[in-house]
């Protein structure tokens, strides 16, 4: 038996029954370990081994969430919120409803898709926006699922399509992937032939905004660091340079952890509120994006056993063996190997390394066109980035959205994300395998 699909079903399957994913990702990995016949002092090592490399982003996650605090106790979204519910109550027309729920829905998909190439900053923006704004999605009455697919849709549809920002680093990645089993392919070479698989998260969108588009109630419930409070233009200019200072440093120094320091400083600094409250809601925020960062370093460690098992190759090669000649049929396994591992893993980056090794060599024996291995590559690897419990394009979304307690990281962010964005590019990708 496979140890990665072992393991990686173990995790999912674990999860869906409502365990936490921390402990899921690491009953996944004793298990995996186990069946390719590790010892579990081995087991062990390795997985410890594994959460030093999250060390940073777990740090950094940590900061951007007490950052994001500061932020809403600044109350300088509350004042916006405010505003939109006070214009909607004034105008209770269905059609000022209407546009109301479309420019929030368009203004989000905008904002994410930019953090991951015009301002790169990830799923930072998600604790300092969404929660402030849960009030008035719940007067508008919007599923928060369908906000979970437009979040994730932005954070992982623009690096598959967009040669820029973290999209530069992903198609890099399959550049140099395919340099490591000595063939050369030109970066520019890469966005083209991922056209097709790019579709398919279009399409699960357009889905998605149709199946959700019914009104879902929730309780409007106060979240303890956007209680009423009077807010100045002071407040107001401090929060607008701790922004400022917070993009401006992350992007020079290429540092998210000096990021948010920058910006949680400037709160300090101007002396504009109490640093004994400042100190209380930078330890509330802090809690709130701790756990995000406590799964990303699991997820590593799970990682590090699924590789140490070395049965990712033993997978693939087993699928080839089995299936020669088959190619409609190798191309589908190449793809749902892609999304088991990803989906185990969390990082459609770190994906592309594992599994380029063997299906470049593979792709070419099948003799499939170079453009149609760069699409199944890309494919691959973008394939379970959305619906991964590991994920941060699944863990930030949820982050923002259950910060009053009235949304599910499994049931209500993974599984719709699965459906409407995975399933979708899994077609999308097999057509450009098929066809390129």
């Amino acid at each position: 038996m496979n140890a990665v699909l072992v393991a990686v079903l173990v995790m999912i399957i674990l999860s869906l029954f409502r365990l936490n994913v921390v402990l899921a990702l690491f009953i996944g990995a004793l298990a995996g370990g186990i069946v390719a016949g590790m010892q579990i002092a081995d087991i062990i090592t390795v997985f410890t081994e594994g959460i030093v490399g999250g060390a940073e982003i777990a740090l950094s996650y940590a900061l951007l969430g007490g950052f994001a605090a500061l932020i809403a106790y600044s109350g300088i979204t509350e004042v916006l919120v405010n505003f939109i519910i006070k214009a909607l109550n004034r105008e209770q027309s269905k059609k000022a409803r209407i546009i109301a729920k479309t420019s929030i829905i368009a203004a989000l998909l905008a904002i994410a898709i930019m953090s991951q190439n015009l301002i790169p900053v990830h799923i930072a923006f998600i604790p300092i926006l969404i929660p402030p704004i849960l009030s008035l999605m719940n007067e508008l009455e919007i599923d928060r699922r369908l906000i979970a697919v437009v979040l994730t849709f932005g954070l992982t549809f623009p690096y598959v399509i967009l040669p820029v920002g973290f999209g530069q680093i992903f198609q890099n990645t399959i550049v140099t992937s395919f340099e490591t089993v000595s063939v050369d392919i030109a970066f520019g070479d890469v966005a083209p032939n991922l056209l097709i698989p790019a579709g398919g998260f279009v399409v699960g969108l357009i889905i998605a905004l149709f199946y959700y588009r019914k009104k879902r109630n929730y309780e409007t419930v106060q979240i303890a660091s956007q209680q009423k409070r009077e807010v100045s233009k002071t407040t107001v200019v401090t929060a607008v340079l701790s922004i400022l200072a917070t993009f401006t440093i992350q992007i020079s120094t290429d540092s998210m952890i000096f990021g948010a320091l920058a910006g949680i400083m400037i709160f300090f600094l101007s002396f504009q509120f109490k640093w004994k409250n400042l100190d209380t809601e930078l330890i509330s925020g802090i809690q709130m994006m701790a756990y995000i960062g406590i799964v990303m370093l699991a997820a590593n460690g799970f990682a590090s056993v699924i590789t140490e098992t070395g049965h990712v190759s033993s997978l693939v090669e087993g699928i080839a063996e089995v299936l020669t000649g088959q190619k409609i049929l190798i191309v589908m396994s190449m793809l749902i190997v892609g999304l088991i591992v990803t989906m185990g893993i969390g990082s459609s980056f770190a994906t592309i390394p594992i599994i380029a090794s063997i299906f470049v060599p593979m792709g070419i024996e099948l003799e499939l066109s170079m453009a149609a291995i760069i699409a199944i590559i890309g494919t691959a690897g973008a394939l379970g980035d959305a619906g991964s419990p590991a994920s941060d394009s699944t863990l930030g979304p949820t982050a923002g959205l259950d910060a009053d307690g009235q949304h599910d990281h499994i049931w209500d962010t993974c599984v719709p994300t699965f459906i409407f964005l995975n399933i979708p590019v899994l077609i999308a990708g097999f057509i450009a395998g098929m066809i390129l």
